[in-house]
């Protein structure tokens, strides 16, 4: 059985990037041991996972059992709801990872399926489901976006040499396997001084195939950003987040080259960023790759809207009380108000070391 699922799992990866505000979904068909019919949701506004295994069925699935990662959809949106779709389809049997933490969904899909006399089965491979889909749980449930920090530090933490020289910190393997996670969000965030300093294209690259290049957001609360900054020229969107201390002849001159303008009230004199991310989830951005500088990573933690933390660590020592760290800002002043992070994982990228959990 879980063999069945943890192949629906593999076909719903398939959509990583494509469907963002939609979660990641697969599915399979099972007819007399065999797999009969595939498919995932592929885009957003595309036809679900369910209705593309039926579309790619080999053979009639009267009396065929479904795997699929997720609740299938009750209510009609983009689309028709699966629910219906499987009842027509005569479906005996559905094994579902995860209920649809949507309340426009939860347990209403599996209601339908039951009274029409379909077997369910709730949970198999739950754990997996829901890490898969992390993102979309935190934006359903509150509107609000998955925001993952991501550092890259050297073994004695620092993130620049004191000249301020900084590429490159990590190997090849770990800046392609971050050009990937960019592939898989809807916004990659940074604070102006990274811009000024490194005039960065925030773009995704990809060996061998085109990236999706994420949202560009810039916290840029006095509008300093360069009118030449490579960013502002790149594929895609870009959003200047700025406060009433930017010029408004700057932000004319912005809007000319076709960027946002997202404007928060002040919080100690700088972005308000908790206001900055209900601005954010209300245009369907579901997540966010925070990477940086040291001061927007301090305020980003201290205001509560880091979800997860990735660590990059490179087996590197440069020293210098001047060099950079990943989270700078004002610091805590004891030991027992430490953040800390659960669920730790580590992964080895060649040389580098990467170190992710989640904030408790």
């Amino acid at each position: 059985m879980e063999e069945y699922m943890k192949r629906a799992l593999e076909l719903a990866k398939l959509g990583e990037g494509r469907v963002n505000p939609n979660p990641l979904v697969g599915a399979v068909i099972v007819k007399d041991g065999r797999i009969i019919g595939e498919g995932y949701h592929k885009a957003f506004g595309g036809p679900h996972a369910e209705v593309n295994a039926f579309s790619n069925a080999l053979e009639d699935v009267t009396g065929a059992h479904m795997y699929v990662t997720l609740e299938p959809c009750s209510h009609y949106g983009k689309t028709p709801p699966c629910a219906k779709a499987i009842v027509e389809k005569r479906i005996k049997k559905v094994t579902i990872a995860m209920k649809d933490p949507n309340p426009m969904v939860s347990g209403n899909g599996i209601d339908i399926l039951r009274k029409n006399g379909i077997e369910v089965e709730v949970g198999v491979m739950e754990e997996e489901a829901k890490a898969l889909n992390e993102i979309f749980i935190k934006y359903i449930t509150t509107k609000l976006p998955f925001c993952i920090l991501k550092t890259a530090s050297t073994l004695d933490g620092k993130i620049s040499t004191f000249s301020g020289d900084s590429k490159w910190i990590t190997g090849e393997k770990s800046r392609e396997y971050v050009h990937q996670i960019r592939n898989k969000i809807s916004s990659i965030m940074v604070g102006i001084e990274t811009v000024i300093k490194d005039n960065p294209s925030l773009t995704t690259r990809i060996k061998d195939k085109k990236g999706r290049n994420p949202i560009r957001i810039i916290i840029d609360s006095k509008g300093r950003i360069p009118l030449d900054a490579k960013l502002l020229y790149e594929e895609g969107s870009t959003i200047i987040v700025t406060t009433q201390k930017a010029s408004d002849e700057k932000l004319i001159k912005l809007k000319e080259l076709g960027v946002e303008i997202i404007k928060t009230p002040l919080r100690n004199e700088r972005v308000d960023l908790n206001y900055l991310m209900k601005e954010l989830g209300e245009r369907k951005i579901d997540s966010i790759l925070l990477e940086g500088g040291g001061t927007l990573s301090y305020s980003a933690l201290k205001e509560g809207i880091v979800d997860k933390v990735m660590t990059f660590i490179a087996p590197k020592i440069i020293g210098g009380r001047d060099s950079k760290t990943p989270v700078e800002g004002d610091g805590i002043e004891f030991m027992k108000d430490a953040i800390n992070l659960k669920n730790i994982e580590v992964q080895r990228f060649d040389e580098d070391i990467l170190i992710q959990g989640y904030l408790k």
